[in-house]
């Protein structure tokens, strides 16, 4: 057997998470089997809906359990096989657990190239980010040229994504941010045509109007809370709003205050809905095909925040509530 570093969580967040709740032990790996192979963590993808995991409530994917291993989406290296699948060398993708080396079995994992693009990517914009951005505008969104599409967490990972897939599209998109230089980025970088700084603007409803002249005709929501309340006031008749996220109010310990979503729906004749990638699974193979080659002719463009090291994993996932990441989050080991 080898030993290797792992991550587990040691206590249940009440309110943001903390370095407290994490714990460094160290696990066996056990001899492999047929079908197994030993892998290598290279890379880890760190992403707001792990919180929703790290409480003890029902859900649509199972909590993690205490003082077992923390398990996220991991590019990692064949070190040794018993797999008919996979040899030495190769790399590939899965939903792993934090460790530094592990035993996986190969109808876990997928293999992935690194010469049909970085392999970072593979956990950003042509994977679960770039699915969840592009199935998620075009089945619940479901947008038509010339429409106005708001973004809100619009320099994090998805929605950076969904506004250059929205003018990849034809649509007029803006985006919502936390800083002027992320509202700068969204502009200069990703191609939106106007951004909002949500923490220096007064008056959020004024603002919206004034950068969506013409009214919301799409809403992708990875923030809720005031913001997305915002919004409400501005939608159009037969507006959409798709619910991908609500990372403002995932630390909140009392109930969060909102607005009555029904009278705003009602009138405006509009949709609202919520989804989880996996509900498209079926659209994946296309929805990553599609991403990829507008990836190889550059109409996508895709930016990182990759902290290094594996002892900085639980550090990385806190950043994402500090907003501290431009794009895709990712930690290279």
């Amino acid at each position: 057997m080898t030993t290797t570093k792992t991550i587990n969580l040691k206590s249940r967040p009440h309110g943001a998470p903390a370095l407290s709740d994490f714990e460094f032990t160290t696990s066996e790996n056990p001899d492999l089997q047929d079908g197994e192979v030993l892998l290598a963590t290279k890379y880890v993808s760190v992403d707001p809906y792990l919180r929703g995991r790290m409480s003890d409530a029902p859900s649509y994917i199972p909590p993690f359990k205490l003082n077992e291993p923390i398990s996220s989406g991991i590019i990692a290296e064949v070190l040794e096989s018993k797999s008919t699948k996979f040899t030495k060398g190769d790399n590939v993708i899965g939903s792993l657990q934090w460790k530094e080396t592990q035993v996986a079995k190969e109808d876990a994992l997928r293999q992935v190239d690194p010469e049909k693009a970085p392999l970072s990517a593979y956990l950003g914009i042509i994977g679960m980010t770039g699915l969840t951005a592009f199935l998620g505008l075009r089945e619940i969104g479901k947008p038509k040229k010339g429409e106005t599409l708001l973004v809100s967490g619009a320099a994090g990972a998805v929605g950076s994504v969904v506004g250059q897939i929205g003018k990849i599209l034809g649509l007029r998109v803006v985006g919502i941010a936390g800083t002027d230089e992320k509202v700068k980025m969204l502009t200069s970088e990703f191609g939106f045509d106007e951004g909002i700084n949500y923490n220096t603007t007064e008056n959020m409803v004024e603002a919206i109007k004034s950068a969506c002249p013409d009214g919301v005709d799409v809403y992708f929501d990875n923030v809720g809370g005031e913001i997305s309340d915002a919004v409400l006031l501005n939608i159009n008749k037969f507006s959409r709003t798709i619910i991908c996220g609500a990372i403002s109010v995932y630390n909140k310990t009392e109930k969060p205050k909102s607005l009555s979503v029904q009278p705003f729906l009602v009138k405006k004749s509009a949709l609202m809905q919520g989804f989880v990638v996996s509900d498209y699974a079926d659209k994946h193979v296309e929805g990553g095909q599609q991403l990829a080659e507008w990836l190889q002719q550059g109409k996508l463009h895709a930016t990182e925040t990759i902290q290094e090291g594996f002892d900085n994993i639980p550090q990385a996932f806190l950043d994402l509530f500090e907003g501290k990441n431009k794009g895709k989050m990712i930690v290279k080991i």
